[in-house]
């Protein structure tokens, strides 16, 4: 097939990558420890790390982990925000040579269940303000080993401590809890696990490009999340793709090691974990943001130095701009501000340049491509529209049903496939066969048109899956949980137009208890889905339409919403 999208390329970009280069993830993050040792890594509330420090610590928590007599193949949970202990335990579990499981903290107790026994994880790294969650589920999981982080863990002595007491005691954010151990069962806390491991010989484990680094959860169309199999090489090759495609916006900084990058949006996300990646690669810096939702501490932390690389969600941006003090931060050092995760809206583009003289550029990917799949220019001053070009290495094709690609300029599903595209999902060959052409492409789910310079244009979804904030969620899922709803009798989800969110959740409820009101279904959606899964609306119906099979037809819902 032709890549007539390389024509569009811009001016020093390069056609491919290669991520055999290096023999692993942990080679390109061992690299860059050594080369960068006295440099600045990550700064927390004030509190920095060195690439040195990043290294030690990292190695210390790999032996620690060695310690334990894990499988080779052990896969590790790691449930932190954006905080030091985050990078320190993923490095140390890709050097100890065990798989990331990364799991969002504010899962509730059933979600975070089905995921950690479709892992199989044997160990959680969590922050003990979600220590309570876990305690809920742990004896129906297979987690044997319990690494307890607490906020001030790596923020110095001092401030450190006062740091932990603060959330303890002053914000009453640790919910009391009582961890089960029993059958070997062992609880540590995060600086006794570096402190026993420092003082154990370590070496890396020798990982290859086809060793698996993450299991990465997504969404599952069957209402369970499932877990895309990222390999070193996937990782490898979307930091790589990555690096090419932002280089070109960053020449003027000369040294690429001094990018300061915020990092707002979660790190367990794969949007803001391959971007991380990319600025160890680079030996540049992090601005870790815990709680972007406290945009008055956000905007105070973007004025204490020049940051050079804001990526973020369509919401996150028009949130900082609704904040007057927003417009007092100095935008002059603002080389590249990258929107994915959700579509952008040409609204809030224009307000964004009008107020930082940043273009904010679109991509688009997702936890099955390593967040990399196609994005516009990065020297773009004008919004396109479209979700860009591929990048470096990758293919995009404009499929039928039958998996054949169709005319240029017809509307068809996206279709990838690249070197960054997952291996599969985790122990689903059911949905593996169904996710995958026979020439080798992924099927998104996502119908677009591709012009005649390459550029793809998203025109609807061929999924039932709704976008929130740049969270998928599956309206099966919340069909399966909402059903269990005393009161409810059938029910279902679809997705309505949201300025601030992209979409928000639509449920409409059929009920067989006529007392049931909108404000039970809301706090039992509270109790068991993750904030970004609550329905915004609830609409209570006599009955839903349904095919002559029926089946429940959300297309007529979505039509008269």
């Amino acid at each position: 097939m032709e890549k007539i999208w390389l024509k569009s390329y811009p001016p020093g970009v390069p056609h491919d990558v290669n991520p055999e280069q290096y023999q692993s993830l942990t080679q390109l993050l061992e690299e860059s420890f050594r080369k960068n040792a006295s440099s600045r890594f990550a700064v927390c509330m004030e509190s920095w790390m060195t690439y040195g420090q990043l290294d030690q610590l990292s190695s210390a928590l790999g032996a620690w982990l060695h310690s334990l007599g894990l499988a080779p193949d052990a896969r590790v949970a790691i449930m932190l925000p954006n905080i030091p202990q985050f990078p320190v335990t993923m490095a140390g579990v890709l050097r100890g040579g065990y798989t990331c499981v990364n799991v969002n903290p504010l899962y509730t107790a059933r979600e975070l269940q089905h995921q950690l026994n479709d892992s199989g994880a044997s160990v959680i790294v969590v922050l003990e303000n979600f220590v309570a969650t876990l305690a809920e589920v742990i004896d129906q999981t297979p987690i044997q080993h319990v690494v307890v982080a607490s906020m001030g863990d790596l923020l110095g002595f001092w401030y450190g401590q006062w740091i932990t007491f603060a959330v303890r005691h002053l914000a009453k954010m640790v919910p009391p809890y009582k961890l089960t151990l029993t059958e070997g069962r062992t609880a540590t806390s995060f600086k006794q696990a570096i402190a026993k491991g420092a003082a154990l010989p370590f070496r890396s484990a020798p990982s290859t490009l086809d060793s698996i680094a993450f299991l990465q959860y997504t969404g599952g169309t069957t209402g369970l999340s499932k877990g895309a199999v990222l390999t070193h090489r996937n990782i490898v090759a979307a930091v790589l793709q990555a690096e090419a495609w932002f280089n070109p916006a960053l020449s003027r900084i000369g040294d690429v090691r001094h990018v300061n990058s915020i990092a707002a949006l979660p790190l367990y996300h794969i949007f803001a974990l391959t971007l991380s990646l990319l600025a160890i690669r680079w030996g540049a810096q992090l601005t870790l943001i815990p709680n972007p939702r406290d945009f008055g501490g956000f905007i105070e932390t973007l004025k204490k130095r020049p940051f050079h690389l804001l990526p973020g969600v369509n919401t996150l941006f028009n949130a900082l701009l609704a904040q007057p003090q927003f417009k007092t931060v100095d935008f002059s050092s603002l080389c590249a501000t990258q929107a994915g995760g959700m579509a952008a809206s040409e609204g809030t583009a224009q307000r964004w340049l009008e107020t930082t003289g940043c273009p904010m550029v679109e991509g688009w990917g997702m936890s099955e491509t390593c967040a990399i799949g196609t994005n516009n220019p990065v020297l773009a001053r004008e919004f396109s529209g479209t979700i860009g070009l591929p990048l470096p290495g990758i293919d995009i094709a404009i499929k039928d049903d039958e998996g054949q690609s169709l005319a240029q300029g017809s509307p068809g599903e996206i279709c990838i496939r690249g070197p960054n595209v997952m291996t599969g999902y985790y122990r689903q060959p059911e949905e593996n066969r169904r996710a995958f052409t026979t020439d080798g492409f992924l099927r998104t789910g996502d119908v677009g048109i591709m012009d005649e310079r390459g550029y793809t244009k998203i025109v609807d979804r061929k999924k039932d899956m709704i976008l929130v904030s740049g969270f998928n969620v599956f309206p099966s899922e919340l069909e399966n949980v909402i059903s269990l709803c005393d009161g409810v009798l059938e029910c279902a989800v679809i997705g309505v137009p949201d300025e601030k969110q992209g979409e928000a959740i639509k449920v409409f409820v059929v009920r067989d208890n006529p007392l049931l009101a909108e404000d039970d279904v809301a706090r039992y959606c509270q109790q068991n889905l993750t904030g970004y899964k609550h329905p915004k609306y609830i609409e209570f119906r006599d009955e839903l339409p349904k095919s002559n099979v029926g089946k429940i037809l959300r297309r007529e819902l979505r039509v008269g919403k």
